[in-house]
């Protein structure tokens, strides 16, 4: 499967903002776009300007895209699924992609990005209801259990990344037991609910998909 494996820090350049493609280590001062790094790219002064409707369609579609690790036809196919959900597809849109396993373990703190959670599952070491489920795009289901399995279980990187649920907790329909490395997938969240996409305008990518 195609996947993306040059500089993340150029992604979030491209779109002006952060991704948090690395977890917390986006919030150094290190980090390109609190420095105002200029986009990549050939003469990125002469790009800056006023952008057309389909320009600002495109740059919410691929920052969402990017936030979450997927190729082009997987998040079109997300997309699809979303269409044919009731209610507003950019609202199905925003929970599909919060129900992918790799996003649920990212949430639950069991690793520090979605990169890192999307390897542990690639790999085999998480658990859902307590069978092993290696598939990144898996859907979780409110009511099932994750669990970190196997050798997992005494990494250094995955205990480090738990550190972060008493630091900040977690999500309100997710439940994690850090001590048992553990966590219960509660509910569906609701749009509003998902703040750290509180700026995605995910309405235009609907638009833009709608051509």
């Amino acid at each position: 499967m195609a996947r993306y494996i040059g500089p993340v820090c150029r992604l979030c350049r491209a779109e002006g903002k952060k991704l948090f493609l690395k977890g917390d280590r986006c919030r150094s001062d290190k980090c390109p776009i609190n420095k105002k790094r200029l986009p990549p790219g050939k003469a990125p002064k002469t790009r800056i300007g006023k952008k057309s409707e389909y320009a600002l369609q495109l740059r919410e579609k691929q920052a969402l895209k990017r936030a979450y690790g997927l190729m082009e036809r997987q998040f079109r196919n997300t997309f699809e699924k979303a269409l044919g959900l009731p209610g507003k597809t950019g609202d199905n849109l925003i929970i599909l992609l919060e129900r992918r396993l790799d996003n649920v373990v990212y949430r639950m703190h069991f690793a520090v990005s979605r990169a890192q959670a999307r390897q542990l599952v690639n790999h085999g070491h998480i658990a859902v209801n307590g069978k092993r489920v290696n598939i990144a795009s898996y859907l979780v289901r409110p009511g099932d259990t994750i669990s970190v399995i196997g050798a997992a279980r005494k990494m250094d990187a995955v205990r480090a990344a738990l550190e972060e649920v008493q630091k900040s907790g977690v999500m309100p329909w997710i439940e994690v037991n850090a001590d048992e490395m553990t966590g219960r997938y509660v509910m569906n969240p609701q749009r509003q609910d998902v703040t750290d996409l509180a700026d995605v305008k995910e309405q235009m990518i609907v638009e833009l998909y709608s051509k």
